[in-house]
């Protein structure tokens, strides 16, 4: 290997390891913002003024809540699949499991939006109250995470299809990876707080 050769791939994985720090401090700010709307719906629990029971209409949810719950936990397996298949340097896992984790998100937020329609007709809006203002907000802000997350993973499969990644360059599908965690475990900690802690009052 040449002095040439030897020096693109230090600059390379120098912008890889820079990319991937750029992404973790991206997922530490978004954990911050993700604590302050938590705190916010947590303080607010509880503080409805008008409209329907927030309460019974969680509850009621909570059975396919916990479907959703299960799809997006079956899509961190699979975004973890898609990244140790281009290590091995199989694109076709890659694209294979990339297709799978994007069905996945895409059914939670089916299961998500079908609440937020089932709450709006029963008169739980974002104007209805203070709960519903602060959920709508949080979980909200969530979905728009995940599918920030499916369109990554969509770039992810076009260069993939492309023919630009290997077991030496999957830096972009790595940091795809670390975001699609994060989003994963952001609601592992938004579901107990927004649904199961209604049964403890």
């Amino acid at each position: 290997m040449t002095t040439k050769a030897v020096t693109a791939d230090h600059h390379a994985v120098e912008a890889l390891e820079n990319t991937k720090l750029g992404v973790w401090v991206i997922v530490a700010s978004e954990a911050l913002v993700f604590g302050c709307l938590i705190a916010v719906y947590l303080s607010l629990l509880g503080r409805s003024t008008g409209g329907p029971n927030p309460s019974e209409l969680l509850r009621a949810a909570l059975p396919e809540t916990i479907v959703a719950t299960f799809v997006l936990l079956l899509s961190g397996f699979t975004m973890s699949m898609a990244m140790v298949s281009i290590r091995r340097g199989s694109v076709g896992g890659l694209q294979l499991w990339t297709v799978a984790t994007m069905v996945l998100g895409a059914v939670f937020l089916f299961f998500k939006l079908k609440d937020y329609v089932h709450f709006y007709a029963e008169g739980w809006t974002l104007s209805s109250n203070v709960e519903g203002a602060a959920f709508y907000l949080l979980t909200g802000t969530h979905g728009a995470h995940v599918a920030v997350g499916l369109l990554w993973l969509l770039a992810v499969l076009v260069n993939s299809l492309r023919g630009r990644y290997s077991a030496r360059n999957a830096g972009a599908v790595e940091c795809a990876g670390i975001y699609w965690h994060f989003v994963d475990m952001a609601w592992m900690v938004i579901f107990p707080l927004v649904y199961l802690l209604r049964f403890a009052q």
